[in-house]
């Protein structure tokens, strides 16, 4: 069930430099308890891993995570929001 003032949502990551996982790997942990799961798949004859996070976190929260990622570089990160009520 969702928690009173956050938003349900996926972040699509897009990883193109294999140097930023440890870097990216970090901010998700910084950010594991709004987390409720993540999927990585490496594209290995592309060299670029897909990576979506699901989060049950405040709007600001989520923002903010996904423009630290997209500062990363090789790093494009993207944001779908729930319509559900918050």
């Amino acid at each position: 069930m969702e928690a009173e003032g956050t938003k349900l949502a996926v972040v699509a990551v897009v990883v193109e430099k294999e140097e930023s996982v440890h870097e990216l790997n970090g901010l998700l942990h910084r950010y594991n308890r709004y987390i409720i799961g993540r999927m990585g798949i490496p594209h290995r004859a592309r060299g670029v891993s897909l990576i979506s996070v699901a989060m049950d976190a405040p709007a600001d929260v989520i923002s903010s995570l996904s423009g630290k990622l997209g500062r990363i570089s090789g790093v494009s990160a993207k944001v779908a929001y729930s319509k559900m009520p918050s």
